[in-house]
């Protein structure tokens, strides 16, 4: 027997704002007479919706566009001063904090290094709280305007608990935490402030989908290489996650039986091999003299400056170049498994050291994956590098919030605890919409 639809006209007229605001945010400026075709909408609908947005201060004109033979149409778009957004991104090295406006223009940012206090939880949070009140108090902005903070981790996301994500990070030794309850009680924003928590390979993803490479893919795999790897797996234009937004712990897939142990305590995982941290460790192992406690970016650059010297009559190093042709190696048969699982159309490299390493190993990277996967879904994918640089994961952060505004039909959000099913449905909506065109 069906289940009679529960839906309230409450419920029809969100749907439609937000139909309205996100087809404005990813192909505006438009007119009220494009908009119709557009959304699916009647021009009645169109007119309602819009003078409710415009009224609410949430759209705004964008200028005129003649029409054929009858008077011009004025064009909308979102209005960028009618909402704040903060992304947050905890690296391997530091937390990075970003203040955008509605339409994800930085505004201020701030990067705060962990040094000493590595992944302690406690530290963690005072670094994200002081971000936040950095790049606030740069902007002078009212914390009311702010419509929720997103957050990219290291780890699997549970939101099971009441008190909202919890967040299970294995390699960095933290087990079961209540990040979102910690930034509630310890960040001071006002109450009902939104924070939506999810892996951080999973909102470099989302940026790569909605700004960078992935712009019209339906299927792809995005992939974080920092300290750690980690991949965004997107499927008919929806981003996998799980029971437990893990997003794929690509990096924990067994590439050598009793192999290297690898920081999450397993032997033999890609990470141990592909990672940044594992890269400086073996060129350590094979003779390269580093000054302790030298920075893995420090030391990563050092690789490249070794390999690919720029001095003329300086010859390159062949322990260095092994280093990256291992390197890639292991990169391209972890890459191997996702084309034969997946079959994405699209691979996309990011993180800092894959945006590093990139130019000088992804030809060899390519050579490598096309080797070990089977050739019919070899033939059909890019492998190519992320389009946004190091702000990725934070950009995607930010995209969190502005997802969940959508899926509320642009309104705020009353006070409440944990971000609803409604927003993170928001979310897997604007992907799919996106990768659609």
């Amino acid at each position: 027997m069906a289940t009679p639809s529960r839906r309230t006209v409450r419920d029809l007229r969100r749907d439609n704002r937000g139909a309205v605001l996100r087809r404005l945010y990813f192909d505006g400026p438009m007119s009220r007479q494009a908009l119709g075709p557009a959304t699916g909408l009647s021009s009645g609908s169109i007119s309602n919706v819009v003078a409710e947005l415009v009224a609410d201060g949430l759209l705004e004109d964008a200028g005129v566009v003649d029409s054929d033979g009858g008077r011009p149409r004025t064009l909308l778009r979102i209005a960028p001063d009618s909402g704040r957004l903060i992304g947050v991104d905890v690296g391997e090295t530091r937390v990075r904090v970003e203040l955008f406006d509605l339409v994800l223009r930085e505004l201020a940012r701030t990067e705060l290094s962990l040094d000493a206090g590595g992944y302690d939880v406690g530290h963690i949070v005072g670094r994200i709280r002081e971000g936040v009140a950095t790049v606030l108090g740069e902007s002078g902005l009212d914390p009311e305007r702010l419509l929720g903070v997103g957050v990219g981790v290291p780890g699997i996301v549970d939101r099971s608990s009441p008190d909202g994500a919890v967040v299970h990070g294995q390699t960095i030794g933290w087990d079961a935490v209540p990040l979102e309850s910690l930034l509630r009680d310890t960040l001071q924003l006002p109450l009902g402030t939104r924070y939506f928590i999810e892996n951080g390979a999973k909102t470099l993803g989302q940026a790569e989908m909605w700004f960078g490479g992935g712009r019209g893919a339906s299927d792809a795999v995005i992939v974080l290489f920092g300290s750690g790897v980690g991949a965004c797996i997107v499927t008919g234009g929806a981003i996998y996650g799980g029971a437990h937004s893990s997003a794929a712990e690509w990096g924990h897939t067994t590439v050598h039986v009793r192999g290297r142990r690898c920081r999450c305590g397993a032997l033999g995982c890609l990470e141990a091999y592909a990672g940044a941290e594992a890269i400086v460790q073996r060129w350590r192992e094979a003779g390269a003299e580093l000054a302790p406690g030298t920075a893995e970016e420090t030391a990563v650059t050092a690789l490249l400056a070794a390999a690919h010297p720029d001095e003329k009559g300086v010859d390159a190093s062949p322990v260095a170049l092994a280093v990256l042709e291992e390197t890639a190696e292991y990169l391209g048969a972890g890459l191997s498994d996702l084309i034969n699982l997946y079959n994405p159309e699209r691979i996309l490299i990011g993180g800092w050291a894959g945006l590093r390493l990139g130019p000088y190993i992804l030809e060899s990277v390519r050579r490598h994956a096309t080797a070990h996967a089977l050739r019919h879904p070899a033939e059909r994918v890019t492998i190519e590098l992320g389009r946004l640089g190091p702000d990725a994961v934070t950009v995607g952060a930010a995209t969190l919030p502005l997802a969940g505004f959508f899926a509320r039909g642009g309104h705020r959000a009353p006070a409440a605890e944990t971000e609803t099913p409604t927003e993170r449905a928001g979310w897997r909506t604007s992907v799919e919409e996106r990768a659609a065109r």
